[in-house]
């Protein structure tokens, strides 16, 4: 049984070799166009990839039932966007323990939380660029500017990290990274705001 949006399809499960395949061809039906895949559901069990084409290494004879569930790009455009303003709070918060733990010389702890707050910031950059560009109006030569700036700063505490110098990249953080997670947190609330706007016409 193969049930797509709450709707059963008339394929069946025996006709594809593995989960892989059924999946493709879910997503290469035309009411699939513009929707994105939030769940799988694969014996009434959650499924997610563990490794690239997982997917593929489950034969269709261990499947007895497959349930995807979907949403419109614009919906999830508009709950991402509604996500960015907490995640630029988050890389605030994260910088606040970095500065702290690099000034009370606990440098393995730091360069491990800094890590992972270097991740969540590209991350963040990638959507929130992704999502000014395709729904967003406004001045895009500040949030060029913005970017660009921020961009430098990374790139500076880059080679700061390099250098081994944790005092000054403390300061990187608290001085300049701060400050400018702020100013991403209210683009973002700005961008929710126009991506909301601009959907719900």
């Amino acid at each position: 049984m193969i049930i797509v949006d709450g709707t059963q399809s008339e394929k069946n499960i025996s006709t594809f070799a593995n989960l892989e395949e059924i999946l493709k061809d879910v997503m290469q039906d035309e009411k699939m166009e513009n929707r994105v895949v939030t769940d799988v559901f694969v014996n009434n069990e959650a499924f997610s990839e563990i490794y690239p084409h997982q997917a593929e290494d489950i034969e269709s004879s261990e499947i007895t039932s497959v349930e995807v569930r979907s949403m419109p790009l614009s919906e999830m455009a508009v709950e991402m966007s509604a996500e960015m303003g907490k995640v630029a709070q988050m890389m605030e918060h994260g910088a606040r323990q970095v500065s702290r733990l690099f000034r009370q010389a606990e440098d393995t702890d730091a360069l491990e939380l800094f890590q992972d707050l270097l991740d969540v910031t590209r991350d963040f950059m990638g959507m929130i660029s992704e999502l000014r560009s395709k729904y967003a109006t406004g001045n895009l030569e500040d949030f060029a500017e913005k970017t660009e700036s921020f961009s430098d700063l990374l790139s500076e505490m880059g080679d700061v990290l390099e250098n081994e110098d944790w005092i000054l990249l403390a300061d990187l953080l608290e001085y300049e990274f701060i400050p400018q997670c702020e100013d991403w947190r209210i683009i973002s609330e700005n961008l929710h705001v126009q991506v909301s706007g601009l959907l719900a016409q």
